[in-house]
């Protein structure tokens, strides 16, 4: 029995450097290799350096989260200077981008989740992520006009268009609010996926879908607002 005193001793201390060395708590080592009571100090080793090699790969995979949630804040900043400028040109190969970044995080679905699974950190994924509101056409401020204007006088043409001209004004603030309205949730749905770093599939895919239906209702109404009052919108 004395014989076996110095392996013990000299293979626990191997242990203890090798659980040292890749940086785990205890809880991190108990979640991804258990006990290991009754288990040599060489195989407790041997989990411990496989572990911190999964742990390491975890920490990989979060570097590329981070870069895409960089990548998206980015995107989310030029898209409000574009959308301000009115720069509709320069759109879709932000939003192209946007996807790209989200793209590099689904290629890592797999591993991650596999990796979770066997370290035991699938409860430990974080908070989920709230549902992505959607904006439609009805939610945007009504546009006044004198067919529906109760002061317009239908009996008479002239009175008619002359009613029209006197709802320019706010006929012109509401084109601006629509506008404003749309951009700025195009901006916050984007802004939001990336603070998410897109590591939810379901959510970045709602987040990304929602992008690309703002962006063509803000297309939408630029369009109505060049109908109602031609290509000078700030006069």
């Amino acid at each position: 029995m004395e014989s076996e005193a110095p392996y013990a001793v000299g293979g626990q201390r191997q242990a203890e450097e090798s659980l040292s060395a890749a940086s785990l708590t205890p809880a991190q080592l108990a979640r991804a290799v258990g006990r290991f009571n009754g288990d040599s100090a060489d195989m407790l080793t041997k989990a411990v350096r496989a572990a911190a090699r999964a742990f390491s790969e975890l920490d990989a995979y979060d570097e590329v989260i981070d870069t895409a949630s960089h990548t998206g804040q980015a995107v989310a900043a030029r898209l409000r200077e574009l959308l301000t400028a009115e720069a509709s040109a320069g759109i879709p190969a932000q939003l192209d981008a946007l996807d790209a970044a989200a793209g590099t995080v689904r290629a890592t679905d797999g591993p991650r989740a596999l990796l979770n699974r066997i370290l035991d950190l699938e409860d430990t994924a974080g908070d989920t992520p709230p549902a992505v509101r959607s904006l439609t056409w009805l939610d945007l401020p009504a546009l006044p006009s004198a067919y529906g204007d109760e002061e317009a006088p239908l009996d008479n043409l002239l009175a008619f268009a002359a009613r029209g001209e006197e709802l320019q004004p706010r006929l012109r603030e509401a084109h601006r609010a629509r506008t404003e309205q749309v951009a700025a949730h195009l901006v916050g749905v984007v802004r939001q996926a990336a603070e998410a770093g897109f590591a939810d599939e379901g959510f970045a895919r709602a987040s990304l879908h929602e992008a690309r239906r703002a962006y063509a209702l803000w297309l939408r109404c630029l369009e109505e607002r060049r109908r109602d009052l031609g290509d000078d919108a700030s006069a």
